[in-house]
């Protein structure tokens, strides 16, 4: 969660109002850099993130090698299922903040869905990317969904009605296998919040400005868009006020509740069943690979790959025990 998402959690126990956000934002940042607060205590937007780091490891080698021999017996964890084989729809999902994100991803790993933050207009890569996924999906005759969630304001509803156009200026791309773009003319986009009378139901909390990132006033006659029909229609229904979506942070079951709803909207209520279905059919299609699996030893004698696995565990186990007990003679 970030320090924002921090600042809404607390007003959400009524422990601070908020009109000390800021405050609240500045104290966290200020107790991690001085060591009061672990430095991980908050999120870190992706991008910012190093690539390429490599941790070296801890495990000697044949303790190493014993855990992938050992992996035989369970590596169908790592076999991925065509979740969508099927399935009427394929589904993704944007949102606009990293604390929106760590809310909704265990109810998007429930219906294997992938999640990206969008702060903003999203970059042409990480669109490209993205419309790929949904360029497959149609090929195999899926209807394609993008969910967003994101503010309440004037600029944050922009930003939705404007996804279709994002991805329709990247149509016309090639990637470099030669794979070519993706049309979203048959795409579905369905922004299902922050919305206003979500925001009034569950009284969630009002930012009295519509102040932009840029530190600009919105509803000033001066802003540069302040005379745009989409800003005098937002001031009209809605008024000098914003809603941003890290509010629904301060109550979780709530925002994955809405999240969920979303998702069910196309997936149906069952959905979870199908998936664990598919998931239990591999397992049992390894387990009985396995069982079927012998390796003759000698004339007219035959071992299991059970077996096998697990002779050779042993054998491994027994030479990282005899290697740590040399090291500590030595």
């Amino acid at each position: 969660m970030s320090a924002r998402g921090w600042a809404y959690t607390l007003e959400g126990l009524r422990l601070i109002n908020k009109d000390q956000f800021d405050r609240v934002e500045t104290l966290i940042n200020s107790c991690r850099e001085k060591g009061y607060l672990p430095i991980d205590f908050t999120a870190e937007e992706e991008g910012r993130k190093f690539s390429g780091v490599e941790k070296p490891t801890e495990d000697d080698i044949p303790t190493f090698l014993k855990g992938y021999v050992d992996y035989v017996g369970q590596c169908e964890r790592s076999f991925v299922p065509k979740w969508w084989e099927g399935e009427k729809y394929y589904i993704q999902m944007l949102v606009e903040k990293i604390d929106l994100k760590t809310l909704f991803e265990p109810v998007c790993q429930d219906y294997k869905i992938c999640i990206a933050t969008s702060k903003g207009w999203s970059s042409m890569l990480q669109r490209a990317e993205y419309a790929r996924r949904f360029k497959e999906a149609e090929e195999q005759g899926l209807e394609c969904v993008l969910l967003y969630c994101g503010d309440l304001d004037a600029d944050g509803l922009r930003i939705s009605k404007f996804l279709f156009d994002n991805l329709d200026q990247i149509k016309d791309i090639k990637w470099e296998d030669g794979t070519p773009g993706y049309d979203p003319k048959d795409l579905i986009i369905n922004r299902f919040g922050l919305n206003y009378d979500f925001v009034i139901r569950h009284d969630l909390t009002w930012i009295d400005n519509l102040i932009t990132g840029s530190g600009k006033n919105l509803a000033s006659p001066s802003h540069k868009n302040f005379k745009m029909p989409y800003v005098q229609e937002y001031l009209k229904t809605i008024g000098e006020r914003k809603c941003e979506a890290n509010a629904i942070v301060k109550d979780p079951p709530l925002g994955r509740a809405l999240c969920r709803a979303a998702i069910e909207g196309y997936l149906g209520k069952d959905a979870q069943d199908r998936f664990k279905a598919r998931r239990k059919k591999i397992d049992s299609e390894f387990n009985n690979l396995r069982s079927s699996l012998n390796i003759e030893v000698y004339e007219g004698e035959e071992i299991s790959l059970d077996d096998c696995v697990a002779r050779f565990s042993h054998k491994l186990e027994q030479i990282s025990d005899n290697e740590d007990v040399d090291g500590d003679d030595e």
